[in-house]
């Protein structure tokens, strides 16, 4: 019996500082994310897990 890999990357929720907005990205992000509100940049990607730059609220399961 094959047992399958559990995914190394989590969603994350994260906070706008600028509007407060609440949004939901992927850990290892392939393009910049910006808020939806007020288009401040919240993550970049690195390659591998995203450079968060705004508040993160809570790791998704």
């Amino acid at each position: 019996m094959k047992k399958i890999q559990e995914p190394s990357s989590k969603f994350i929720k994260i906070r706008c500082s600028g509007c407060k907005n609440e949004q939901i990205v992927f850990g290892k992000l392939s393009s910049k994310v910006t808020c939806l509100v007020c288009n401040t940049v919240l993550a970049e990607p690195t390659g591998g897990k995203g450079r968060i730059k705004t508040q993160i609220l809570e790791v998704l399961e």
